[in-house]
């Protein structure tokens, strides 16, 4: 859902005439950290389900990778739309990691979606990051049991986190393509 985020906010950032020059000014600490963080977990997802010890390591991975990238975002936490950003990838990061490393997805949400994946896990099969939401699943209101279908071309079920992640990504494109002064940082790491 982030990439989907980005390119809706970028789109939306272009209809109101804004540019993407000044991703040459960004000061980002810790820059390759999210493009890093991003390949590692679609590598993940892609060769999981080929080799057992990437799957039984995976929650494990998916943990540390969340925990980098709420580093990322504390650290650049300054530009405007981050903290939202935060807020989401922690609340995401918060029902993974009490639940075992694994993202809650309602059953309901995930049939609609995709039958087959939806039995897949239902039968205790593991599917990229997701486990069944259960009775014993801990918050289960922050995993993924919003469902996006028709007329969105890509249907997926998402989180409250990823709600408010995407809020946060859209404010942040916005700023950056449209706003005057966008990413001009002073002594202090204070947009100006």
């Amino acid at each position: 859902m982030v990439l989907d985020g980005m390119i809706i906010s970028i789109i939306v950032g272009f209809i109101r005439r804004g540019n993407l020059k000044e991703l040459a000014n960004l000061r980002i600490k810790g820059g390759l950290i999210f493009p890093i963080l991003f390949v590692l977990e679609i590598l993940i997802f892609i060769f999981q389900n080929r080799f057992p010890t990437l799957l039984f390591l995976s929650n494990y991975i998916y943990i540390f990778i969340y925990v980098l990238g709420l580093i990322f975002l504390y650290l650049n936490r300054n530009y405007k739309g981050f903290k939202l950003i935060l807020l989401g990838v922690f609340l995401n990061f918060l029902v993974m990691a009490i639940n075992g490393g694994r993202m809650p997805v309602s059953l309901d949400v995930a049939y609609m979606i995709d039958p087959v994946n939806a039995e897949y896990i239902k039968n205790g099969g593991m599917y990229a990051k997701h486990q069944v939401l259960t009775a014993n699943t801990h918050l289960g209101f922050l995993g993924d049991i919003i469902p996006i279908t028709h007329p969105y071309p890509k249907m997926q079920a998402i989180s409250i986190g990823d709600v408010i992640m995407n809020i946060g990504i859209f404010i942040f494109v916005q700023w950056l393509m449209v706003t005057k002064h966008r990413t001009h940082f002073v002594k202090g790491g204070e947009t100006t």
